[in-house]
């Protein structure tokens, strides 16, 4: 159950980055899956592409599928916090001035940056 509520809020932290400054989740929960649970790099793209499915990564999710690199259950979750966190994320970005909201997005693109490289 305690996975279950993790992988909900990663879900939801990058539905709101993701709606807050329009990257795509894939971002922040591919790495989020790979420091955070363990996976490897395959099953966190391939588990980040089963969740974006619908109709995007139809066809490159069911190739990492095929392969056993899709974990269906995390995908699931991931979404569902996702879905709601876009919606929070928008809201709040329709709110800031392009400066601000600018700035927020290079912070967390080089942020992320710098952690994918130090980060074993």
């Amino acid at each position: 159950m305690l996975l279950i509520i993790l992988y909900l809020i990663v879900g939801l932290f990058a539905g709101v980055i993701s709606g807050f400054i329009g990257i795509g989740g894939g971002v922040i929960i591919v790495p989020a899956l790979i420091f955070l649970f363990g996976f490897t790099q395959h099953q966190a793209q391939g588990t980040t592409l089963a969740l974006l499915i619908p109709p995007i990564g139809l066809l490159a999710a069911y190739t990492y599928y095929r392969c056993g690199y899709v974990d269906i259950k995390t995908a699931v979750f991931i979404c569902l916090g996702f879905f709601i966190g876009g919606l929070i994320g928008s809201r709040c970005a329709v709110e800031l001035s392009a400066g601000v909201l600018k700035k927020f997005f290079g912070l967390i693109i080089i942020l992320i940056g710098i952690y994918m490289v130090v980060k074993r």
